[in-house]
């Protein structure tokens, strides 16, 4: 009795394994960004998800493909520019899954293909450009090696979104000749922007003389031209009191001349020929006032 109870554990255990697996094997459920590309007795009858799948436990076969973007590390290459140098460059490749089914049946290791087709195609694009383009140009070179890598990856399913270069070293010879250029460039600019430097001071210096003297000259002119007419002033004012002095007044400033010189300690006068005529005014006032003194 106690053997057959532990067969029929046995069969029951077997046949709820048996079911679980089954519906394992039966049942998926596809995220988003997955698709399953499924293979009914070894033909590809296409690509299901996402979501719920059923598939049919031991007839249908299933392979997992991812949809997001992912990226390919190539190693350092060591490749020949235009003018004959060696140059070593590592990049990076990012690709996507457009079309499920291809990616799995058209190839059967994307990495190691697209590793191979990068290579030579990094040798192929290099090959025809200067080492100068080469270090000036990565954009180029970076879209040159999508197009072409997208070209042949496009039978796969595949869609190669950007290639990026991480880094191009060249040799160590060339890269001390870059050194050296750079620096003379520096050099070069220093000298140039301290030339410019001083060309600058040396125009502002002159054309602030040039300011500084015209100031000047302007400020002369107007002190000659304020003095001028001074003097003007002056003149017309000694006019304008001229015109009211009669003859008294003018004997009046004669006989302070004559003081003037009776003071001198000059014992010699000359006097000129007109000196008399100076002197019939002070004749006149005299006799007019003996007149008068007689009439009295």
């Amino acid at each position: 009795m106690m053997q057959q109870l532990t067969f029929l554990t046995c069969v029951v255990f077997f046949f709820i394994a048996f079911a679980v697996l089954l519906l394992s094997m039966a049942i998926k459920i596809v995220r988003e960004y997955q698709r399953l590309v499924v293979f009914r007795l070894g033909k590809c009858v296409g690509a299901r998800g996402p979501g719920l799948v059923f598939l049919i436990p031991f007839i249908e076969t299933t392979t997992w493909v991812d949809l997001r973007e992912n990226f390919l590390e190539v190693p350092a290459q060591t490749t020949i520019t235009k003018d004959n140098a060696p140059i070593s460059v590592d990049f990076l490749i990012y690709w996507k899954v457009v079309d499920p089914v291809a990616s799995v049946v058209q190839v059967q290791n994307f990495a190691g293909a697209s590793q191979g087709i990068a290579t030579t195609t990094l040798r192929a694009v290099i090959g025809d450009i200067l080492l100068d383009d080469v270090l000036a140009q990565r954009e180029r070179i970076n879209t040159s090696l999508r197009t072409k890598l997208d070209e042949v990856t496009e039978r796969w399913g595949i869609k190669v979104t950007a290639v990026e270069i991480r880094e191009i070293l060249p040799p160590r010879d060339v890269q001390e000749a870059m050194t050296r250029q750079m620096s003379a460039e520096r050099s070069r600019r220093a000298v140039v922007t301290e030339a410019e430097g001083k060309k600058q001071a040396a125009i502002a210096v002159a054309e602030g003389e040039k300011q500084a003297a015209i100031l000047r000259a302007e400020g002369e002119r107007q002190a000659r031209i304020l003095q001028a007419e001074g003097y003007a002033q002056a003149l017309q004012t000694i006019f304008n009191a001229a015109k009211g002095i009669d003859a008294k007044t003018m004997s009046l400033q004669y006989l302070e001349t004559l003081k003037a010189l009776g003071a001198s300690p000059a014992t010699k006068f000359v006097f000129p020929a007109e000196f008399t005529n100076l002197l019939k005014p002070f004749i006149g006032y005299a006799a007019e006032t003996t007149e008068s003194k007689s009439a009295g």
